[in-house]
């Protein structure tokens, strides 16, 4: 099982991580906010209004969970990030080849 806290985070990595975090967030909120003006221009009925209202909640619920900065998850956190193609594979280029690694192989599954 591939350990996240088998190397010690620099404090650089850590700060880098941070900003990386922030990016990939600002990138998923854009997408959403594309998405959700496709969403209202489409809408006819109140049916759509309530279905519009149960996509954003669960949204929410899913972005809220996924940016979790603690050591302990993040190389996970940056796994599905990568797999769901909000951060790019050169941005990882300020950890370790060894949690670089990690993290690519965790998002090949």
């Amino acid at each position: 099982m591939l350990q996240a806290s088998e190397a010690p985070w620099t404090a650089s990595e850590t700060q880098c991580a941070h900003t990386l975090l922030k990016t990939a967030y600002e990138r998923e909120v854009q997408n959403l906010l594309a998405d959700v003006q496709a969403q209202v221009s489409g809408m006819t009925q109140v049916e759509d209004l309530w279905k519009f209202h149960d996509f954003l909640s669960a949204k929410r619920h899913e972005i809220d969970g996924k940016y979790d900065e603690r050591e302990s998850v993040i190389i996970f956190v940056f796994a599905q990030l990568l797999k769901d193609c909000l951060i790019d594979p050169e941005e990882l280029d300020f950890l370790s080849g060894e949690k670089r690694a990690k993290i690519k192989a965790l998002a090949r599954l």
